[in-house]
């Protein structure tokens, strides 16, 4: 075998190979004894079918399947011989396979880049002073006291106001006409909550219960429910049932029943650790973030495009699967779809280039994870994963999806290892410095 290597640049090579007539030979020859085994002819013994007659039948078939072989055999260990990391699906140029002549073709595809990190160690970032508020923990405690609360059925009026929790029925139609998941019975409605259309909440305040009315709302251009966006629709409602929020009294009792704590205030002090915990850790991320950025920066190269779109296709799914569970409010400033993509592409590059990066200070520093590191990691999400702890197992039995993993916990502790070699400056944050000149003036 022959073969030539072509740097197009720095991301992407193109193979030339020409393969002997014998190697050709040898592969239609393996080619026609294993279909000769496995196929059935009629007035033929079990694979004593002549080549001949299987040629006439099967010829053009064989062909593809040989010329296919042949390229992946080939290509595969040159790849391996040169030990060149592809992370594009190879453009395959392929001549006319004639048996008993030589073969070749070419192979275009892009490489990991060839990335010279200069000094990555000790890189300078700043941490904000910060720390938990008082008004954080009572907030935290609102939000504990939020969820326990109950509703109960409003006594002594009929009218719906702003804050109550109506169950509803209703049915939309646009110009006279029903649409799919437009009719729902026993709806549950805050009011004033943003769950649905600003117009629609609004005119639901007012209604009487028990009284059906007709609603009519006009959904914004850019509505994520493409039937519904643009269109005015006109809705039949029917309120069955007020209610508003009971919140629980905060007090030693509250701490007991849902804190677990003897005390109120063992319960603040509790939530003001956790969110000492948690500021903790924002503060980390924040700091990995600011050496990943600094990598980016002093490290200039082109990252392989099929990487940035293969991260932007993912980024942009994440981003739909949010956008179908947003407020309605919510959608009617989101962006474009183009906006969005272009955003995505920008984070996108600069996530590759990251884990590039990042990928060869692993290589220089000889950090790895162990099997058994990865089968501990899994063990841990299936036990989070509660009933569907089966179908994370299988997930990961994948050898793909195990090396991703493993890619992702190299990143993980190489950049921990960069944290823990980085130079970090206290610096006050904007609202500190805010307060502290307003105090001197």
């Amino acid at each position: 075998m022959k073969f030539d290597i072509v740097e197009l640049s720095p991301v992407q090579r193109k193979i030339q190979v020409e393969l002997p007539a014998e190697a050709v030979a040898s592969e239609f020859s393996r080619a026609y004894q294993e279909l000769g085994r496995r196929v059935r002819i009629k007035g033929f013994r079990a694979g004593k079918a002549p080549r001949g007659v299987l040629q006439g039948i099967y010829g053009d078939e064989l062909r593809g399947q040989v010329r296919s072989q042949l390229v992946e055999d080939s290509l595969g260990e040159v790849i391996r011989e040169r030990g060149l990391q592809i992370v594009s699906r190879p453009e395959i140029e392929a001549h006319d396979l004639i048996e008993g002549n030589p073969f070749s073709f070419s192979a275009i595809f892009e490489v990991k880049p060839a990335i010279e990190v200069g000094n990555y160690l000790g890189v300078e970032v700043e941490k904000l002073k910060l720390s938990v508020t008082d008004d954080q923990v009572d907030a935290s405690l609102r939000r504990l006291q939020e969820s326990h609360a109950r509703l109960e059925p409003v006594e002594n009026r009929t009218l719906v106001q702003r804050g109550d929790f109506v169950t509803l029925d209703f049915e939309g139609f646009i110009a006279g006409k029903p649409f799919q998941a437009g009719k729902g019975e026993n709806y549950l409605l805050e009011v004033g909550g943003g769950q649905t259309l600003p117009q629609f909440e609004e005119a639901v305040i007012g209604l009487t219960q028990g009284e059906p009315k007709k609603v009519q709302v006009t959904y914004p251009e850019k509505y994520p429910n493409r039937e519904l966006a643009g269109q005015t629709v006109d809705f039949s409602v029917v309120v069955r049932e007020i209610k508003q929020k009971i919140l629980p009294e905060l007090d030693d009792d509250f701490a007991k029943d849902y804190g677990e704590c003897a005390s109120l205030a063992e319960l603040r002090a509790n939530l003001r650790a956790r969110l000492e915990n948690e500021l903790k850790h924002i503060q980390e991320e924040e700091l990995k973030e600011q050496i990943i950025d600094r990598l980016v920066e002093a490290c200039s190269f082109t990252p392989p495009q099929a990487m940035v779109e293969r991260q932007t296709r993912y980024l942009m799914e994440r981003y739909h699967n949010r956008a179908l569970g947003q407020t309605a409010s919510a959608s009617e400033t989101a962006p474009t779809l183009e906006e969005t993509k272009k955003t995505l592409e920008g984070r996108a590059t600069r996530q590759v280039k990251a884990t590039l990066l990042v990928e060869k200070i692993a290589q220089l520093e000889k950090i790895e994870v162990a099997d058994q590191e990865v089968q501990q990691r899994v063990e841990n999400l299936a036990r989070a994963a509660g009933d569907k702890a089966k179908t994370v197992r299988d997930a990961y039995s994948r050898a793909e999806a195990r090396d991703e993993l493993r890619a992702q916990m190299v990143f993980d502790r190489t950049v921990s290892f960069l944290l823990e070699r980085a130079q970090t400056k206290e610096v006050d944050s904007p609202g500190a410095m805010v307060d502290e000149q307003g105090k001197k003036g």
